[in-house]
């Protein structure tokens, strides 16, 4: 059996993740990839052992807050940031490691990732934060589409 391109395989990957997603707004999906090998995975949802968006509703809907703006009224995590934090749960260095997100991540999150020192993103949709795409562009990460 012929295996698919690893682009699609991973995005594939990503895309189940991002069905664990308690968000009400936008299910998104991550891995963090390093020789073809899965280190991470996040999705976006509140913290653990808090109530889930499903449960208390959603203040960014509630006051009709635009997708990529007052990210800190958001109990949830980013896909990004909680795929960052397993790895460090569970002592898994990233460094050089490629992204693969069913959506582009917002300014906060691509901070993160230049810090994390993540080597390449592979993404599948896009997402409205300019800065994030600055952001990545000065740190010199390399960002692609899967079509």
């Amino acid at each position: 059996m012929e295996r698919p391109d690893w682009d699609h395989y991973f995005m594939q990957i990503a895309s189940v993740v991002a069905t664990r997603s308690t968000c009400l707004r936008r299910q998104v999906g991550a891995l963090m990839v390093y020789n073809k090998r899965i280190l991470s995975t996040g999705y976006n949802g509140t913290p653990s052992g808090l109530r889930h968006c499903r449960e208390v509703g959603c203040l960014r809907e509630d006051l009709q807050v635009p997708s990529g703006e007052r990210h800190e009224l958001c109990r949830g995590l980013h896909a990004e940031q909680n795929a960052i934090i397993q790895a460090a749960i569970h002592g898994v260095a990233i460094k050089n490691s490629v992204l693969y997100c069913t959506h582009y991540p917002c300014a906060v999150c691509a901070k993160m990732l230049v810090n994390a020192e993540v080597s390449l993103i592979v993404l599948e949709g896009n997402y409205p934060d300019d800065l994030a795409k600055d952001i990545f562009s000065e740190a010199g990460i390399r960002v692609t589409f899967i079509v």
